[in-house]
């Protein structure tokens, strides 16, 4: 069986969850993890200076646990599909033919090497810094950003973590968050499809 593993990351606020979502729904075989899933207790978040919790760090993140989740489809990408009660259309894949596609998606999936080491396609999701802020303010976050959060803590950490990030890579395919979600997601899918279908070709 032929694994294909995509990262999208992106920005807060920048569209990589809903990108992400949409892929899945269009790619046979394919599931998502996602890195929001394992952020560690409030309780053991560090405190800057300021007073402000170190979200968007690496080390505000179970990235063991995460690495054992995707180590876990790598090693038998049916049977976690099947686990998670994702692989319902079909009963058994085609070992020589059939591509299941693995996209991870978070903020900072790119700056963690053991898991950037393992994508096959990189994109990241940006937008400008006032659209960002704004979608921030708008949603609600558990626990609640506290006031001057964005600017004191959020915004540095992205551009401190991007700087990072193309240090570590350049293979990275940057997308525009402000252009139509379809149009998004059209031209990610024409990318994915084209690597499927080269590694179904493979011997």
């Amino acid at each position: 069986m032929k694994t294909l593993i995509v990262g999208v990351g992106g920005m807060t606020n920048g569209g990589k969850s809903t990108l992400s979502k949409s892929l899945q729904q269009q790619i046979p075989n394919s599931c998502i993890i996602a890195q929001d899933s394992y952020f560690k207790d409030d309780s053991v978040v560090p405190v800057d200076s300021n007073g402000f919790k170190q979200y968007d760090m690496l080390n505000a993140l179970h990235m063991d646990t995460m690495m054992t989740e995707v180590d876990s489809w790598r090693k038998d990408p049916e049977s976690f599909l099947r686990q998670r009660g994702l692989n319902s259309e079909r009963k058994t894949l085609s070992l020589d033919k059939d591509v299941c596609v693995l996209i991870v998606e978070g903020f900072l999936i790119f700056n963690y090497r053991p898991l950037n080491e393992l994508f096959d396609k990189r994109y990241f999701m940006e937008i400008p810094y006032d659209v960002c802020k704004k979608r921030r303010s708008s949603r609600t976050y558990e626990p609640p950003d506290p006031p001057g959060y964005f600017d004191g803590h959020v915004w540095p950490m992205y551009l401190q973590n991007r700087q990072e990030m193309e240090d570590i890579t350049s293979d990275i395919v940057f997308l525009d968050g402000l252009k139509p979600r379809e149009e998004l997601l059209a031209a990610v899918y024409r990318d994915v499809i084209y690597e499927i279908e080269r590694l179904r070709e493979k011997d």
